[in-house]
């Protein structure tokens, strides 16, 4: 196999950032967009294979783990299947990969037993011809089905604006619907303030996308920002069908507080979460993400999911 980094280009940035990557593509890929069935079966070489091993499968965002993947996305993929993660999911710059990297790539993770659920990515992703294009090629090759908006764009503040994205994800969402993906969202701590009276950001994503949109639930920005995690979850029945496990504590980041505090030594109330999104919510799959901890990376990422085991045997 011949994979390395060339193709990677996963540069170690703010999640923030999302929006200022984009990637080249043939221009062969915008009149393919253009056509409803022009990605609409994978290649035999990229079927999806069905969610195995755990009910709920146990994943790791990897910008959990971004210095590493920046250094050696092989070696990466290789050290969290060892230590027992059973998916992945790429953030925004896998956008920039060719097709053939990533069919590199989804071969690694096939040989590792990994998988693919849904990918992060930027608003070009979401966009009618070359970007969305390119993300449907390659989340097909990848097995993902889901396609996850990781940040809202720049300049979307007012209600108007919120209700003009809204308008596009839903209209991204039914062109990704014939190829078999669907569309999401993942929230920060800013989308849970009010934004026109009582009526939170979040609020008006949910009630102006469809059913079939996914809400991927970013847990500790929702309890930091004061949020009930299971009221949401609750009143979005099947729509959270991805969260990520992101733990959170009152404090600063020199404590070992806020975000750097690891899974399952924070606030939130994991039990009664996962009891709600598994019962209401309609979740697949789970995904840890940590910003940062006192720990390297892969140890990190070691010690989120001894603490997701120990949780889910006494749960």
């Amino acid at each position: 196999m011949s994979l390395n980094n060339s193709g990677s280009a996963l540069n170690p940035i703010s999640r923030r950032n999302f929006l200022a990557i984009s990637g080249a593509v043939p221009a062969v890929l915008l009149a393919q967009a253009a056509s409803p069935g022009a990605f609409a079966a994978p290649a035999a070489d990229a079927v999806t294979a069905p969610m195995t091993r755990g009910k709920y499968p146990i994943g790791l965002e990897l910008y959990s783990v971004r210095t590493e993947l920046t250094r050696d996305l092989p070696n990466t993929l290789k050290t969290v299947a060892g230590i027992g993660y059973e998916a992945v999911e790429f953030y925004a710059p896998y956008h920039d990969w060719s097709v053939p990297h990533a069919k590199e790539v989804r071969a690694l993770m096939d040989d590792l037993g990994l998988r693919c659920h849904s990918t992060h990515n930027h608003m070009g992703a979401f966009a009618p011809g070359e970007g969305m294009g390119k993300a449907i090629e390659l989340n097909q090759v990848l097995g993902a089905k889901i396609l996850v908006l990781a940040a809202v764009p720049n300049g979307v503040r007012t209600l108007d604006a919120w209700k003009k994205l809204c308008e596009q994800l839903s209209s991204a969402s039914s062109l990704l619907k014939t190829h078999g993906l669907a569309a999401g969202y993942h929230n920060h701590e800013t989308e849970w303030a009010p934004l026109d009276g009582n009526l939170r950001t979040m609020d008006v994503l949910a009630a102006n996308t469809p059913k079939e949109f996914v809400l991927q639930f970013d847990v500790g920005t929702g309890v930091e920002a004061g949020a009930d995690p299971v009221a949401w979850i609750n009143a979005n029945p099947g729509r959270i069908r991805t969260l990520h496990l992101k733990d959170w504590a009152p404090g600063v980041a020199a404590d070992e507080k806020g975000y750097r505090v690891l899974f399952g030594d924070g606030v939130c109330p994991w039990k009664a979460i996962l009891a709600a999104a598994e019962a209401t919510g309609g979740v697949e799959f789970y995904l840890i993400e940590q910003e940062g901890s006192r720990y390297p990376e892969f140890e990190t990422a070691r010690r989120c999911l001894d603490a997701w085991k120990t949780m889910r045997k006494t749960s």
